[in-house]
């Protein structure tokens, strides 16, 4: 999930709270569903002037494609899945036509992989670049996905189009993801600080997708000198990067380092997947506020039941295991996951569910991913360890 909400961030600059309540629809198109909050936030001052331009022309193409990129910034940085609702309105009279504006099958296509709707993400992007060869975003989404999906050989394909198309921070941070969870993490890892280097002018949005990149890689590699200096210069830059703050918060637990948990993500609670870190860490501590914080994911994951979507599956998968010590509910949660993304972070839930509950075949999918793709995570070691005793 974390890679999916970066690359709807670059997106974005490249090219809610949930509760625990029924399903409501209103009765009449004009009824009043919610009123946002006035804010000196200048994303939302942008947000509400664009709203209020697409309520005066519905019908403005160029309106509703920057109403939709704004929707999709903001959703991202509130964690509230309202925002992409908002920016699929936006679009919906042109996304109904059997060959939408690139624009917007750019714009559906990555709702669609919000939602984890890879395939239909996909065919989205298909068609785009059937048209438009050299759409580098629409490349650098479709690496992604694959990426996600453990489909390394074609997502290698889909970065090489940006050696030419796309800014070298963002060519070279595609193929080094892809390089580094093949086997070559440590050549991957060089390759991706040098050019990080080397950018020195490069547009922050791009800056932080590598930075996040690159850090990543060196908590892989049990670099974590080198990893702190690479979150504190990502987070410099983007205080409040989801993906950041979750890898950080990831290395920290890790680390047995709690304490600096609670300080990272006390103010982070919206995003869900910060939420979970931040109750990890207040049961490491047996703080009191340990009891409101579980109470509240677990709330938040039940509303994400009932809009029947599965963006959650690894994060409460690890909620269950973790907090509430349910083995086998995260066992089921991790092989659903598992079946839509297979990230490290997912292989690992899924080894841990199943060396929880002892049932080590369901641990086979995600050994037969690492050994295919010769996939190196100091993390993984030792759960591959327990798996190979007799």
């Amino acid at each position: 999930m974390r890679r999916i909400l970066a690359c709807a961030a670059l997106c974005v600059a490249f090219g809610s709270q949930g509760v625990l309540a029924m399903p409501w629809v209103p009765e009449r198109d004009d009824e009043v569903l919610e009123r946002l909050p006035a804010s000196t936030d200048p994303r939302a001052r942008e947000l509400r002037a664009l709203q209020h331009d697409h309520a005066e022309a519905p019908h403005d193409l160029a309106i509703a494609v920057r109403l939709a990129r704004a929707s999709i910034q903001a959703g991202r940085a509130e964690s509230d899945p309202r925002y992409f609702g908002w920016a699929e309105g936006a679009i919906a009279e042109w996304a109904s036509l059997s060959e939408p504006p690139l624009d917007v099958l750019l714009l559906r296509a990555t709702l669609r992989q919000n939602r984890h709707d890879f395939a239909d993400a996909l065919a989205d992007l298909g068609q785009l670049l059937a048209r438009d060869p050299r759409n580098a975003q629409a490349w650098l989404t479709a690496a992604v996905i694959h990426q996600v999906q453990g489909r390394f050989t074609t997502a290698r394909q889909d970065c090489m189009p940006l050696l030419r198309l796309a800014p070298p921070l963002i060519a070279t941070t595609c193929l080094a993801n892809v390089e580094s969870l093949s086997g070559r993490g440590a050549r991957s890892y060089e390759l991706l600080t040098r050019a990080i280097d080397k950018a020195t002018d490069a547009d922050p949005a791009e800056r932080v997708f590598a930075l996040a990149s690159a850090a990543e890689m060196a908590v892989r590699l049990g670099r974590g000198s080198e990893a702190e200096r690479i979150f504190a210069a990502g987070l410099a830059l983007a205080p409040n990067d989801a993906q950041l703050l979750a890898a950080r918060a990831d290395f920290l637990l890790d680390a047995g380092r709690a304490e600096e948990v609670v300080a990272l993500l006390s103010d982070e609670t919206r995003v869900d997947g910060l939420l979970l870190r931040l109750a990890l860490a207040e049961q490491q501590l047996s703080s009191p506020a340990l009891t409101a914080h579980r109470d509240e994911l677990l709330a938040r994951y039940a509303a994400s039941r009932l809009r029947r979507d599965a963006l959650h599956q690894g994060e409460e998968a690890r909620a269950a295991l973790e907090l509430l010590g349910a083995a086998d509910e995260a066992l089921r949660l991790a092989r659903a996951n598992f079946a839509l993304q297979r990230e490290p972070r997912d292989l690992r839930v899924l080894l841990e569910a199943a060396l929880a509950t002892g049932d080590l075949r369901s641990a086979e999918p995600a050994l037969r991913l690492i050994r295919e793709s010769a996939l190196e995570d100091v993390r993984l070691a030792p759960l591959l360890a327990r798996l190979e005793q007799p």
